[in-house]
């Protein structure tokens, strides 16, 4: 809860001071429990463009956006984490001095973010975001450049998640699936994109060798996908070879162990049966 003593100036000081207290204790919090140390750094604006990849961008002019939608930077400060609350008592003074002229009721600009999706990061405006934080706003005014990207920032929470974005943004410049195949392919680990990846190309390469013919990238992905992938996945389902795991992962998982075991890209019931012998416990 916000406290009004009626005297702007002590607030405004009780204002920093309660949010520093807030981010000791979170920082204290997050130790305790062993969490990874970019969980509350505030997302760097470039490394999201970079892991989802830039198309455009188009300014959308003044408007009024979400407190709590906000989750990122242009800058790489570390004056601020990732509720914008004050990680020093460097930025103190300029701090209370926007804290008590927005408790006076005193205009104060816009912000200037980017936006990504629904995520918007500060261009300029870092201290007046973190004080409407501290005073409980929901809104702020901000001047909005939408930026349009080739793979959408969902569940992008922490730095952490701009590895698997990146991984997978590089995996569909090498295999362009579209539509309902693009949407499908899914794996949890950032590294099973690369291996796809070359699991795809070298499909690929097979198939123009048995076709004596050149093929593009596109044709490439998209018959990998409908004559490989998707049959394999159906029989994996039929011979119960797959369980938690996505179907890109399986089909990972046993197109590794069918060569190890076959040392042949072929898929016949002794294939399947040497699989099935492979999953059973000893």
């Amino acid at each position: 809860m916000v406290r009004d003593t009626g005297f702007p100036h002590a607030d405004a000081e009780n204002d920093f001071l309660r949010m520093r207290r807030r981010q000791v204790l979170s920082r204290l919090s997050r130790w305790l429990r062993r969490e990874p140390d970019d969980v509350n750094i505030i997302l760097p604006f470039d490394e999201v463009v970079a892991a989802l990849g830039r198309l455009g961008e188009k300014r959308l002019g003044l408007q009024v956006i979400p407190i709590d939608s906000i989750v990122g930077s242009v800058d790489k400060t570390r004056d601020f984490d990732r509720l914008f609350r004050p990680t020093s008592g460097r930025v103190r003074e300029r701090w209370e001095r926007l804290a008590l002229a927005q408790r006076r009721g005193e205009a104060i600009p816009p912000i200037d973010v980017y936006r990504i999706g629904e995520l918007h990061f500060v261009i300029d405006g870092h201290h007046r975001v973190s004080v409407a934080h501290a005073l409980g706003l929901r809104t702020i005014d901000a001047y909005v450049t939408e930026i349009r990207t080739r793979l959408s920032p969902t569940g992008i929470h922490d730095r952490g998640d701009l590895l698997i974005k990146d991984y997978r943004r590089i995996f569909l410049e090498r295999v362009p699936l579209t539509g309902e195949a693009r949407a499908g392919i899914s794996v949890t680990d950032p590294w099973e994109y690369a291996e796809l990846g070359e699991a795809v190309e070298a499909w690929g390469f097979r198939l123009m060798q048995q076709e004596a013919t050149f093929l593009d990238r596109p044709t490439v992905a998209a018959r990998w996908y409908a004559e490989e992938f998707r049959p394999v996945v159906e029989m994996l389902r039929q011979a119960g070879l797959i369980d938690t795991q996505t179907e890109a992962e399986a089909y990972l998982w046993v197109t590794g162990e069918r060569y190890r075991l076959i040392r042949e890209h072929r898929w016949d019931d002794e294939v399947i049966e040497a699989l099935q012998a492979q999953r059973r416990p000893r």
